[in-house]
């Protein structure tokens, strides 16, 4: 089940965080997210603005994801070209404890109850990532850039191939 994130939530996030962090580095990407990505600063704006979700069973929280349904400036310029330029949502910053399967087909089955058009990006090293994105339908666009001139992969997935 998928729902907003709250307050009480966030030690339990920080911990799928770093655990995603570890991860990652283990599997050749240790650059992404660091060491401290994202901060506790940015997961409390992001519960603000309620676009901060969590994955839970009665067991407790096992996956989070930022999503959003409003304009993400790092995606306006593209070295490549994006799918459509219809309305879309985003998914950031996605991660898990690694205790269970099938989370990303769980977030997309959620995120496009509320659009058809989903936008995410993730870095080069993120081979993992990569994977799943291909898996699930989703078309290599370009390559973006975040406000620090990082590059970033970016992606597009249509729901039914529209």
């Amino acid at each position: 089940m998928v729902r907003l994130a709250t307050l009480e939530d966030l030690e339990t996030i920080k911990d799928i965080y770093a655990h995603a962090r570890s991860f990652m580095a283990s599997t050749g990407n240790p650059n992404q997210w660091g060491s401290s990505y994202p901060s506790e600063e940015l997961l409390l704006e992001d519960i603000s603005k309620n676009e901060l979700y969590v994955c839970y069973e009665q067991e407790g929280i096992y996956a989070v994801f930022v999503f959003f349904m409003h304009f993400d400036e790092t995606y306006n310029y593209i070295k490549g070209a994006w799918l459509n330029n219809e309305d879309y949502g985003v998914i950031h910053r996605i991660a898990s404890m690694g205790s269970k399967k099938g989370i990303f087909s769980e977030v997309l089955s959620y995120v496009t109850n509320f659009v058809d058009n989903i936008r995410i990006d993730t870095h080069r090293d993120n081979l993992v990532m990569q994977g799943v994105l291909s898996k699930y339908g989703f078309i290599k666009c370009g390559t973006i850039y975040l406000k620090n001139g990082s590059e970033r992969l970016a992606y597009q997935f249509i729901k039914n191939g529209e």
